[in-house]
């Protein structure tokens, strides 16, 4: 069964293998951070070979969840070191400049036996930690051999997705005896995961950490060297720090696009159109989902005729004038 997945992910590789070129070639994506996805991390990380608490977060949002795991987890494991690993560059970003707690930060790697192997030599876990559902099973094998405990944090299985797994059942049921904790948000996904394979012993729900982890990105050690407070005080002058470039007045309609993808923004400025033909004040707050989509979207909007300003251009207690804000920046949203 391993082999087929690993020939699978080959083929995949290989079909995928001329727009990962153009990526990388256009948005230089991918190319610096190959080297760690191949599993050779810098020499410097973990020099002394202490062992460690691995947590994997694929992107900014899961990156931010995982903000709640990590108090408790260095108040009870002092003498482990905590690394954490992302899959997109924006998660990556998040990840290096607004999180306490964090030894080391560095990009998962390519599911190859060989090269998990390698990463898991370097990074020395004792605990691997997937957020939401990040079900890697080369990964999962390697640290069940070499004694890793594997827990599954803030998981679920969506109404939408459920299918799918339910068709690959026979596959996944072995991969899950690997996961020794399954924490689901709730007891429909818990119910899913048992019956995608999870021993029902394994499963415990604790419900969504999003709602443990709303601190603000800017609640970081950067911040507490400038003097602003941990915790809910933190949270309070990240968010006014940030809402200084919305002085809005109350009385003026805002619409949100948020995390828009690739193709949608036409459709969120033709909707905008709409209602501003009776709203013709309303301000158009849009944030695309990747950061090489800013470019584009403003160019659409501009060839609109809607006057764009960037986020990173509004200036400090002002009201933004224009019709549509783009929101070039990560982690405020």
């Amino acid at each position: 069964m391993y082999t087929i997945y690993s020939v699978v992910i080959v083929a995949f590789f290989a079909l995928m293998s001329p727009y990962l070129v153009y990526q990388a070639l256009r948005y230089r994506k991918y190319v610096s951070s190959l080297p760690q996805r191949l599993g050779y991390l810098p020499v410097s990380f973990n020099l002394d070979g202490d062992e460690s608490i691995w947590i994997h977060a694929v992107s900014v949002g899961e990156v931010l969840t995982a903000r709640a795991l990590l108090p408790d987890l260095r108040q009870r494991y002092p003498r482990l070191r905590i690394f954490l690993s992302t899959t997109t560059m924006t998660g990556q970003e998040i990840a290096r400049n607004n999180l306490q707690f964090v030894d080391a930060v560095f990009y998962f790697p390519f599911d190859f036996a060989f090269i998990v192997n390698r990463t898991l030599r370097l990074v020395r876990p004792r605990i691997f930690i997937m957020m939401e559902t990040e079900i890697w099973p080369n990964l999962l094998r390697a640290c069940r051999r070499a004694g890793v405990k594997t827990m599954l944090a803030n998981g679920r299985i969506s109404s939408r997705s459920y299918p799918r797994y339910r068709l690959a059942r026979r596959f996944f049921e072995p991969v899950l005896r690997d996961v020794d904790r399954f924490c689901m948000q709730s007891d429909e996904s818990a119910r899913r995961i048992v019956d995608i394979g999870a021993e029902p012993a394994r499963v415990t729900v604790t419900g969504s950490l999003k709602f443990d982890s709303l601190e603000g990105p800017f609640d970081s050690p950067q911040g507490l060297a400038q003097g602003r407070p941990a915790g809910p005080a933190g949270d309070l002058a990240g968010r006014n720090r940030v809402l200084r470039y919305f002085r809005i007045r109350p009385e003026r309609p805002v619409v949100m696009a948020a995390s828009t993808r690739k193709g949608e923004e036409g459709f969120v400025l033709e909707a905008f159109q709409r209602i501003r033909a009776t709203l013709p004040g309303a301000l158009l707050i849009i944030a695309p989902r990747k950061p090489e989509q800013w470019d584009e979207v403003e160019r659409l909007a501009r060839r609109g005729g809607w006057r764009v300003a960037r986020r990173s251009e509004l200036p400090v207690d002002g009201e933004p004038r224009q019709d549509i804000v783009l929101l070039d920046t990560v982690g405020e949203l």
